[in-house]
């Protein structure tokens, strides 16, 4: 099969490579549509530790069922779906007590294991969730990243009356701001340098900004809540003094290792800081609930790509992404039926 694989640092090549072998509880997913993760762009770089070239990455994506293995039941060939790419080993304390995703032998498609960067990607049927007929494979493609954002809303316990400040205008915040509206928020601040992806904002129903200053009474009033989905310590830092007394701040963003918080403000002021690692099952499957209601989306501001293109797409999301939220890597299979 097909698949494009991480060199080091900058460097994708399309290769042929083979089909990954289907475990008993395992199917083999032809893959329609992969999208590119921010973590993904970090380990593209060179920056991201849990990736190791050579390695297919890809843990965004949707498909068709190839395979199914002698012990899976629930799935036939043919049958449209998409996947939570973290598999987690379902016996341990966090597993059993709705944590999964902290599971300590947690691996992830597209990182501890071949992704979806390929024509065929092979998963654990317990991972895999049935696209209805109206769901597309972008939307499809959409559950993972915006299961990340249903997750960070969760740990924010949002109020409809919340005034919520949003730092970083990728596809999280954005779906972050997605989700937040679902849960009734009407006064979400969001704030980026990339103006161009703070107009997708500002269409979403965003009030946005490059600088929190620069909002005048909007920014000056201390928020209920905030959201890091940038991860530097200029950012992680304005979260903190920007929310109120006893106010909440979610941490998602992984940009830097470390960063100088105002720890005597956060006990003085009661704030509550709490960290947002990818999300459980519940998240996932909300999510594509969501998606499938058609409550969420970023259709709009989203580019289909080949995925023997992905070198140059990686570099355009790290150089000028312009008015693009996502970008998401299409395969042909019209001549890979036999599963080379």
């Amino acid at each position: 099969m097909k698949a494009l694989v991480y060199e080091g640092p900058r460097s994708m090549t399309m290769r042929e490579v083979d089909v990954p072998p289907l475990g008993a509880d395992e199917v083999l997913i032809r893959v329609e549509r992969v999208g590119i993760c921010g973590s993904e762009l970090s380990g593209y770089l060179g920056h991201n530790s849990l990736r190791k070239p050579p390695l297919i990455m890809g843990h965004e994506f949707a498909g068709v069922i190839a395979q199914v293995g002698s012990g899976s039941s629930r799935f036939e060939r043919g049958d449209r779906v998409t996947a939570n790419p973290l598999v987690s080993c379902g016996r341990c304390r966090a597993c059993t007590t709705g944590a999964a995703q902290l599971c300590a032998e947690r691996k992830l498609i597209g990182a501890h294991r071949p992704g979806a960067f390929a024509e065929y990607v092979a998963i654990t049927e317990r991972n895999v969730y049935a696209l209805g007929d109206h769901v597309t494979f972008d939307e499809g493609a959409f559950t993972e990243p915006f299961a990340c954002a249903v997750h960070i809303c969760k740990l924010l316990k949002p109020l409809p009356t919340d005034r919520l400040l949003i730092m970083g205008a990728g596809p999280i915040g954005l779906l972050a701001l997605q989700a937040a509206k679902v849960y009734g928020l009407q006064h979400i601040v969001l704030i980026d340098i990339n103006e161009q992806r703070l107009e997708i904002a500002k269409e979403l129903g965003a009030i946005t900004a490059t600088r929190l200053d620069s909002l005048g009474s909007d920014g000056e009033s201390k928020f209920d809540a905030a959201v890091d989905a940038v991860g530097m310590e200029i950012t992680r830092q304005m979260c903190v003094e920007s929310v109120r007394p006893g106010g909440r701040v979610v941490f998602t963003g992984l940009h830097e290792e470390s960063s100088s918080l105002p720890i005597n403000l956060i006990i003085r002021s009661e704030i509550q800081l709490t960290g947002a690692f990818a999300y459980h099952s519940d998240d996932f499957e909300t999510a594509l609930q969501w998606i499938s209601e058609g409550r969420v989306s970023l259709s709009p501001w989203t580019l289909l790509a080949p995925l023997a293109t992905g070198g140059a797409c990686f570099e355009t999301l790290i150089q000028n992404p312009g008015k693009i939220a996502k970008i998401l890597l299409t395969l042909d299979h019209d001549k890979e039926e036999s599963m080379r």
